[in-house]
């Protein structure tokens, strides 16, 4: 199992600890990229915002561009009271199915938390298994602040594996497709065959294995 570096940010301009009333109660956004490619990870995050500090422009991540993405990222990381990023691997997709991985990876993001949060609110209408009660918010990455933020933090965290996997295999194009099922993507596999990385479990790896066989 493979987790990014569990969170607070040691440039913190305050100790959040000390500034949040004892009643507050303390949110856990969460929410995850990578479900649909046919490569790589599934990646969730968790994120407890603050609640007396606000990050304007906090939105869906799949409606922001690349750059506004890092800079979102970066004021995430700094002012959040906390946050968690994990993974799940293309092993355990390919082992469990996509739907039961992307749930570990929330509750492996939601347990690692430096905070214990009150609530966790989900995008979408799973829920992980986690120990506090949990609020399933359809389209929750465009409505809730927190639930945004963990959206960007995900997909941000995921497009950085993109970036990695493409200078290690840049014929692949990875940097481009992000691991979906362009025709750019799936002519590489054509004529190069699959990477580690690829996940056996989904089409059209999946099927051009069995006839393989």
């Amino acid at each position: 199992m493979k987790r990014s570096p569990l969170s607070s940010n040691a440039a913190e301009p305050y100790t959040p600890d000390l500034f949040v009333p004892a009643h507050a109660d303390l949110v856990a956004g969460v929410d995850e990229a990578g479900r649909g490619p046919l490569a790589g990870p599934v990646v969730a995050a968790a994120v407890m915002l603050h609640p007396g500090q606000r990050i304007a422009g906090l939105a869906d991540s799949k409606t922001l561009s690349a750059r506004r993405r890092e800079q979102l990222a970066e004021r995430i990381r700094a002012e959040s009271l906390c946050f968690c990023i994990a993974e799940a691997s293309v092993e355990e997709i390919d082992r469990h199915n996509i739907l039961q991985a992307t749930l570990l990876a929330m509750q492996r993001a939601v347990q690692g938390l430096r905070l214990r949060p009150t609530q966790v609110w989900v995008d979408g209408k799973q829920a992980p298994r986690v120990e506090q009660p949990v609020r399933c918010i359809v389209k929750g990455d465009a409505l809730e602040p927190a639930i945004s933020a963990a959206s960007i933090l995900a997909k941000v965290h995921r497009d950085a594996w993109c970036l990695q996997l493409h200078e290690r295999h840049p014929a692949y194009g990875f940097d481009a497709h992000k691991g979906y099922g362009t025709e750019q993507h799936l002519d590489a596999m054509r004529r190069l065959g699959p990477l580690a990385e690829h996940r056996r479990s989904f089409a059209p790896l999946r099927d051009w294995l069995s006839a393989a066989r």
